[in-house]
């Protein structure tokens, strides 16, 4: 029987972001696979216990199932490379640019990768007129989508269709959040791609019952989000959308898995965001686009597993 490079893990899950019922999901489905696989597995919730009080002695590492904030913005990462225990996924720098849309938004553009227009809000300009200015000068029509810079799961995400919506929309969501983005709505296509340890796994199109893919669409069943796997799109765009997630993957240096959100929209494909920490549930669409490429789900946690390392 081949030596495993790692024995002792500890699944990190929980947390306190508004994603903490996702990554509990994520977190015990990761937990069952790798003891299928024979790892020793323990469990630690940032919740109720700090993450520095992780026993460095009793673990060899530790498998990152958090989701949001503090899990996926480079604040959990500090902490293992600080304790300089190996981890899963992305690094911290990485996993904050990606956090961050409006970071990760201009690396996309400055690869050339297509994303949608934008523009960043928060209480000194959130006046109608320089909202209307923007409109005009960037040749964007409602609607419009208004959405939190540094949150997931589409937390926060909201469609304005009418002008005279916009404002207050968008004073609602600057209540909870310092800074918001106004971005130009994508028809289309919904498609995600999955990389896994620098190399495309494959696309996976969503059909959305609800207004769009949102947190209900994304994770209750009665929501009734159809997945069709693979895409409905041509072999020459499959493979480009493919080629675009690996790139943007590898120039936001990501590590591990990640999963890229596109529209594909009159025959191009706009990058929305890339998810350095994507689910893990059975509804999650990493899993669903790994089993069709003859990936288990046990031998999938156990593929992301064996790359964690320190300094990433």
């Amino acid at each position: 029987m081949k030596k495993k490079k790692y024995k002792r893990v500890v699944v990190v899950l929980g947390g306190a972001s508004g994603e903490r019922a996702v990554s509990l999901n994520s977190g015990k489905a990761c937990i069952r696979a790798l003891r299928k696989k024979n790892y020793i597995v323990s469990e630690l919730d940032p919740k109720y216990k700090n993450l520095n009080l992780i026993n460095k002695l009793s673990i060899d590492v530790i498998f990152n199932a958090l989701h949001g904030k503090d899990g996926e913005d480079g604040v959990a990462q500090s902490y293992f490379e600080y304790m300089g225990i190996p981890y899963t996924h992305s690094g911290v720098i990485s996993s904050y640019n990606c956090m961050n849309k409006v970071i990760s938004k201009k690396i996309f553009t400055k690869h050339k990768i297509l994303t949608p227009k934008y523009y960043l809000i928060n209480k000194d300009n959130l006046r109608n007129k320089l909202l209307r200015k923007f409109l005009i000068k960037k040749k964007i029509k409602l609607p419009v989508v208004l959405k939190p810079v540094d949150e997931g799961s589409s937390l926060g995400v909201k469609i304005v269709n009418k002008f005279k919506d916009l404002s207050k929309s968008a004073q609602l969501l600057l209540r909870k959040y310092n800074e918001i983005l106004l971005e130009e709505y994508i028809g289309g296509q919904e498609i995600q791609a999955a990389v896994l340890n620098n190399k495309s796994l494959g696309a996976i199109e969503l059909i959305p019952k609800r207004s769009f893919y949102d947190y209900k669409a994304k994770y209750y069943s009665s929501a009734k989000t159809k997945h069709i796997m693979p895409a409905r799109i041509t072999k020459k765009n499959y493979k480009k959308v493919l080629n675009i997630a690996n790139k943007a993957h590898k120039v936001l240096n990501c590590k591990g898995v990640t999963r890229a959100d596109f529209k594909f929209f009159k025959n191009k494909f706009y990058l929305l965001e890339i998810n350095t920490q994507p689910g893990m549930t059975n509804l999650s669409l990493v899993p669903e686009i790994a089993s069709y490429c003859g990936i288990s789900f046990p031998n999938l946690i156990e593929k992301i597993l064996l790359d964690a390392s320190i300094n990433r």
